[in-house]
């Protein structure tokens, strides 16, 4: 038997030989093993999970169909609601954040999951554009990016929609275009910086009309940083009752500093005796546009800076509903995004 001292040694020796054996087989796997093209786990290779890329989205070979409101994502019932009367379900679920609210990650996922891209309008009403610009919000920005990094699909996002709204508390009564090209360009690079892929920049103004006659070329942050161009407008007693006196104006300006895809990102038509038609000119005109797609408010709604109740629901009228289902169909508006 072996002195006491003897056995110490001999224990002490085998603690370092194990340790070294352990030491050495993890430096082979963080190197990739010898061969081995990545480390492994179980025998099966791994590799950081990969961020979803939107880029297979930006160009759309169809015309998509959407419907928005103000209810979150998990309140589907917009979305059920919409599918039993348009006679198919919506590919854009578009809903309102206020600045400063978490993103909803399980309710966006749900909507992806259910066929729906969502579309979340970021909406700034007490934060200042040229304070966001110096980066005042920067920690809450920072959380967002990294909020929406961490979900599993795309996500169209309009920021300080209607920029050219003399309603908006951002528009142009309050806040200067240089402030909002300068806030919507250091809101980008943020998420750019956070590695954020799966987002869609929807610029999205107001038409130019005689409520909101500013120009637009101003407001726009650069093709480098848009990925659509979101048009907002609507058949009522402002805006117009015709696309070509409604959309086309508008369009033809936006066609001289971009050619961006357009996607009209909030419409609907108010309820008169001539809604049918308007309805049937909106679809023949969008398609003949050939924006990739339209976003259907279908709700009633004060209009913006007056008392007047409008309703833009579909399912106002028999012959509203009709028209509607026709239309659409027959102007092919209807494109899964989970399709590309």
């Amino acid at each position: 038997m072996a002195p006491p001292r003897s056995r110490s040694r001999s224990r002490s020796r085998l603690m370092v030989a194990a340790i070294l054996m352990v030491a050495a087989s993890l430096l082979v796997d963080a190197c990739g093993g010898a061969g081995s093209g990545g480390g492994t786990k179980g025998g099966t290779p791994t590799s950081p999970a990969a961020h979803y890329q939107v880029s297979p989205l930006l160009k759309p070979s169809g015309h998509a169909l959407g419907v928005v409101d103000a209810k979150t994502p998990w309140q589907y019932g917009i979305v059920e609601t919409f599918t039993e009367e348009a006679g198919r379900a919506p590919d854009i679920r578009e809903y309102y954040s206020s600045w400063g609210d978490d993103f909803d990650t399980e309710g966006n996922a749900f909507l992806w999951q259910h066929g729906q891209l969502p579309m979340m309008a970021l909406v700034p009403t007490d934060a200042p554009l040229a304070g966001i610009a110096k980066g005042e919000d920067d920690a809450y920005i920072r959380k967002l990016a990294d909020q929406i990094a961490a979900y599993d699909g795309p996500l169209a996002l309009s920021f300080a929609g209607e920029m050219n709204g003399p309603w908006n508390s951002w528009g142009p009564e309050h806040t200067k275009p240089a402030d909002f090209v300068a806030s919507w360009k250091h809101v980008h690079d943020v998420f750019s910086a956070r590695g954020v892929t799966n987002v869609i920049w929807v610029w999205t103004p107001h038409v130019v009309d005689s409520g909101t006659p500013a120009e637009l070329r101003p407001y726009y942050p650069g093709d480098d940083y848009v990925d659509w161009v979101g048009l907002i407008g609507y058949y009522g007693p402002i805006d117009g009752a015709a696309f070509s006196s409604l959309f086309s104006p508008t369009l033809h300006r936006i066609a001289d500093f971009s050619s961006k895809p357009v996607l009209i990102a909030e419409t609907g038509v108010a309820e008169s005796d001539q809604k049918e038609a308007h309805i049937r000119d909106l679809f023949q005109g969008a398609a003949k546009a050939g924006v990739i797609g339209l976003v259907w408010y279908d709700q009633r709604k004060d209009w913006p800076g007056g008392k007047q109740l409008m309703d833009w629901r579909i399912s106002t009228s028999r012959g509203a509903l009709a028209a509607f289902q026709v239309e659409s169909a027959r102007n092919s508006f209807g494109h899964s995004f989970k399709n590309g």
